[in-house]
């Protein structure tokens, strides 16, 4: 090799190995201001990998479980135990190293495409799971402070704010919450274990069910998930499998395990799941969905996947245990007044002093009747009502529950229309009577307090399109008139 050759090959060593360095530089953070790459970047970065624990990439078990994990290139993390399977399927086959002709056909090997990977240190995070703090450090786990947990009557004066009416089933509901987090807050030193006071709640639709629920959760600030029974079916079918309620309520508590151990799950749609009379066929979303809750509900620790509903995707799984989670169910169990009827009948439905066979057929609430013999009887099993002790019914909305919930509620939806006239320097008013005749229109569509916003949104349209045309307009009275099509509503100019 020449003088020449040698300069030049010594040269590029150098550069290679000053670019390098510079590189480091910038992903440590110590790089030019210019390209954004400063000293916080590090330091978040750092927080963040400190934060969050690798993922084995092939068993995705947490660094927690698997143990130390094993780095190679492109960021990929693998636990010594998946390692040491790859290298004693490699010692069992026995190729030889120079030859790699069969090397594609190993059996159980999943080869892996590392151009595929180049972000996987990247993950978002709904795919990472918090780290534990370390045994040493960590601490006994706090109790919940019994002196913290609103008493019945402030849940609900509280919940008294936003829901009108309903008033056993606030009270059934304010204590049953009392007593399950008193539960979580004792200990078991005497040898009294309290039992969970999971809820089955039987009302028509749009009466308030899932309001309840949603209001509970925010005023005791616990993590919530709201799941749709009609999406589950039966391990191994299309569609979200039981475990994926308690991964709902793992991203709402922001992947923090323990956290999501003490929330709130409400199942709503269950009536959806009861047995169905034809039994030629395979019931996938019906009594085997009620039988795989059962764990669920009495308390059991649960895998879930972490950021997705399925077992089968790339992310990791974490261990719930659902002891201390709260299980609301609610359905509106349609065709359930006419088994409540039968039975009510077959009492006394022979000689003189028999009760007629339409003596029910008037009586509105006639749901506060339910036993659980009426909901086995409808088609949900046994074994799943023995977990929901409590069951209660709600009332159905009359029209003068419609009326109030028109205007008493903090966010009442004339309220709401009042705020945005309000934006446009507009006092809008309804009269009485126009909000009677809304609650007589919304009651005759038997969908309950849903049927109030299409009836507001239909007749307020014309009025949101045309009072920003004129800014004369001070005031606009709805009346009974122009809700019955009879005449317009009454406008005032200012001054």
């Amino acid at each position: 090799m020449s003088d020449k050759e040698r300069f030049d090959d010594t040269d590029f060593r150098e550069v290679v190995l000053q670019e390098e360095a510079e590189g480091e530089k910038d992903r440590d953070g110590s790089g030019p201001e210019g390209f954004g790459s400063g000293q916080e970047t590090g330091q978040d970065a750092k927080r963040e990998e400190n934060e969050y624990e690798d993922i084995c990439y092939i068993c995705h078990r947490p660094e927690s479980k698997a143990g130390a994990m094993i780095k190679i290139s492109n960021g990929i993390c693998i636990c010594p135990a998946c390692m040491q399977k790859t290298f004693d399927s490699m010692n069992h086959i026995g190729f030889p190293l120079g030859d790699m002709s069969s090397f594609g056909n190993m059996p159980n090997i999943s080869m892996i495409n590392l151009s595929d990977l180049q972000n996987m240190d990247m993950l978002p995070k709904s795919q990472k799971l918090k780290k534990k703090k370390a045994k040493e450090e960590k601490k006994p786990a706090p109790k919940l402070d019994i002196k913290s947990i609103p008493a019945p009557h402030k849940i609900k004066a509280s919940l008294d704010e936003y829901v009108v009416g309903q008033e056993y089933a606030k009270k059934v509901m304010a204590v049953a919450v009392y007593n399950h987090y008193k539960r979580v807050a004792c200990d078991n030193k005497d040898g009294v274990e309290i039992e969970k006071s999971n809820m089955l709640m039987v009302g028509p639709t749009g009466s308030g069910k899932t309001y309840m629920v949603r209001t509970l959760a925010r005023l005791l600030d616990v993590p919530l998930a709201i799941a749709d029974a009609t999406s589950l079916t039966e391990a191994g079918y299309i569609g979200d499998d039981i475990e994926s309620v308690v991964s709902k309520l793992l991203a709402a508590a922001d992947n923090d395990v323990e956290r999501a151990e003490h929330g709130i799950i409400f199942i709503d749609e269950i009536d959806k799941i009861a047995k169905k009379k034809n039994t030629n066929q395979r019931d996938v979303s019906g009594e085997s969905v009620q039988q795989g809750m059962l764990k669920l509900l009495e308390g059991a620790e649960i895998e879930v996947p972490v950021g997705a509903n399925s077992k089968n995707a790339m992310v990791p799984l974490a261990t719930v245990n659902t002891r201390d989670i709260l299980f609301i169910c609610g359905g509106a169990f349609p065709d359930l007044e006419g088994i409540i009827k039968e039975r009510l009948n077959k009492k006394s439905s022979l000689g003189f002093h028999a009760d007629l066979k339409d003596k029910y057929d008037k009586e509105e609430n006639i749901m506060h009747r339910v036993e659980v013999e009426d909901i086995r009887k409808y088609g949900m099993i046994p074994e799943f009502l023995g977990r929901l002790p409590i069951v209660f019914a709600l009332d159905a909305l009359s029209e003068d529950m419609l009326v109030r919930i028109l205007t008493e509620p903090r966010n009442a939806i004339v309220k709401q229309y009042q705020k945005l006239l309000g934006m446009d320097e507009v006092k809008l008013v309804f009269e009485d009577e126009a909000l009677r005749s809304i609650a007589k229109k919304a009651k005759e569509k038997d969908v309950g307090a849903r049927a109030l916003r299409a009836i507001i949104e239909d007749f307020m349209l014309d009025i949101m399109y045309e009072i920003p045309k004129d800014d004369n307009i001070g005031i606009v009275t709805i009346t009974k008139d122009y809700i019955e099509k009879k005449g317009g509503p009454l406008i005032q100019m200012r001054g």
